[in-house]
């Protein structure tokens, strides 16, 4: 071997060796097939509107999606989330028709389509607030990946510790990532635009 040839071929063999011990990383990591596939978020349901009408993920196709998980007995974060989607709906104007806009309950044993419709009557018109079977509820959030745990107060009362992110689905049904609320609604219904 020529002195000249030394430093490609000890390149190429660092190469390589780099090569080979990011796809053991992988591997050890929970295996290469991993690496690019997205996170499976959503998947098959059946709940109840404030209505009464049943709503599946089929009701999600043909328009982006929005979904809130939350409670009516939420003292902070549900109402403040849900007047935030208010507001962007407002800012969608006309095309606020062509946007889902779903609260799914975590708290099913209180949730009722009546209690639901009641609480919803201070919010956006499209906000559809869903519920159901408490089985039903629990594959939901467990399809979404959604934390959600009864906290016991005083004389029987509870409030739910659960997750808090707005899931924003394309048009397909398909998870696309949290979506940011803390802006002006324009700059969100802007963003929200480029979904529909």
């Amino acid at each position: 071997m020529t002195y000249a040839a030394r430093p490609l071929v000890i390149a190429t063999a660092f190469a390589a060796s780099l090569v080979v011990g990011l796809l053991l990383m992988f591997w050890v990591m929970g295996g290469v097939r991993n690496v690019a596939q997205p996170a499976a978020i959503g998947g098959p349901f059946q709940l109840t509107d404030q209505y009464g009408k049943t709503v599946t993920e089929k009701s999600l196709k043909g328009k982006p999606t929005l979904i809130f998980f939350g409670y009516t007995h939420c003292p902070d974060v549900c109402p403040t989330s849900l007047f935030e989607i208010s507001e962007v709906m407002r800012a969608m104007g006309k095309d606020a028709d062509r946007v889902n806009a779903y609260f799914v309950s975590v708290d099913p044993e209180r949730d009722t389509p009546a209690v639901m419709k009641d609480y919803l009557s201070s919010f956006d018109p499209h906000l559809v607030g869903l519920s159901g079977d408490p089985a039903e509820v629990a594959k939901v959030l467990t399809a979404y990946r959604v934390y959600a745990k009864k906290i016991p107060g005083k004389d029987g009362d509870y409030t739910m510790d659960h997750t808090a992110l707005i899931y924003l689905m394309d048009r397909d049904g398909r998870f696309v990532s949290p979506f940011n609320l803390k802006r002006s609604p324009e700059e969100v219904a802007t963003e929200l635009k480029r979904y529909l």
